[in-house]
């Protein structure tokens, strides 16, 4: 069977399922308006269950992977939940100490997708930490609906905390560096930009598609950035010209790639609003930028 992509979908059906998974319409919206797109043989139910996440068929390092060591770990949170869970991904033949990178899920928790995103960073060398936001109400709950709803009833002045200590307890891990990078997609995204702006010795950021900070706090990012967004997500590449004006205005270090024609999520494989050639390029990118400021 043919691996569908954001093409095979009538943008409205893809714009509706944006507004779905940022909790801004409910499933039965999503259901009643995506109706008007569907075609012989296709239900506004078929289009959501082709365009939910598949994590299996998706999945490129296994967890068995003989190059990498995994594991979950928890650290102490004194201003946030007081404990994060995390899943915890080395280099399985690791010599000498080696650069960390957080690793900031979207906004369903740490799910297989982001767990594989862990893995792949360990493979490229470096030590790879993606902590769970919904730990102190469970834990990613293996359903995306659910996850969705958990998420909602985080008390987000608290997760931030979790973010920033999980970035302090990568500094001081004893194989690693202490220099931390971090990575985040969508609402990972978003923390990438705030943990930019409240961790002065982060070493690089790396927000795919991700909300942006307010301009007062813009000038206190110290970190390289490196900026994805995606062509088509006007929802997020609003906030984009404001703060590039205030990027350039406290001379913060940074790259932006707006790559054309793909959606938001476009790096995300499990979906069909992924797009292999502008994922590749950024992820190869991403790679390279830590490599380049956190050896």
């Amino acid at each position: 069977m043919t691996q569908k992509t954001a093409k095979d979908f009538h943008p409205e059906v893809l714009g509706l399922f944006d507004k779905f998974v940022h909790g801004d319409i409910s499933r039965r919206d999503f259901l009643n308006q995506a109706g008007k797109y569907t075609v012989a043989g296709v239900t506004a139910s078929g289009l959501l269950a082709t365009l939910t996440p598949k994590f299996a068929q998706a999945k490129q390092v296994e967890e068995s992977d003989v190059r990498i060591k995994a594991e979950y770990i928890e650290i102490d949170s004194p201003n946030g939940y007081g404990k994060v869970r995390g899943y915890l991904v080395t280099p399985a033949n690791a010599k000498g100490k080696l650069p960390t990178v957080l690793v900031v899920h979207e906004n369903r928790g740490l799910n297989p997708h982001i767990e594989d995103i862990a893995r792949r960073l360990a493979v490229d060398g470096f030590i790879a930490f993606a902590p769970d936001a919904l730990f102190p109400l469970g834990g990613y709950p293996g359903d995306e609906d659910k996850a969705r709803e958990l998420f909602q009833k985080l008390d987000q002045a608290k997760s931030r905390e979790d973010f920033i200590a999980s970035a302090a307890a990568l500094k001081k891990l004893p194989q690693g560096n202490g220099k931390v990078g971090v990575v985040g997609f969508c609402y990972g995204g978003g923390i990438s930009n705030f943990l930019a702006t409240k961790v002065s010795d982060l070493g690089a950021a790396v927000p795919f598609y991700g909300g942006q900070p307010a301009d007062e706090e813009v000038a206190k990012i110290k970190a390289p950035l490196l900026l994805h967004y995606a062509g088509q997500d006007e929802r997020i590449n609003a906030g984009w010209p404001k703060y590039e004006a205030a990027l350039k205005a406290a001379k913060v270090n940074y790259q932006t790639f707006i790559y054309p024609d793909v959606q938001h999520g476009f790096n995300n494989d499990t979906t069909p609003r992924y797009d292999a050639e502008a994922a590749k390029l950024a992820w190869g990118r991403t790679v390279q930028f830590f490599r380049q400021h956190l050896a």
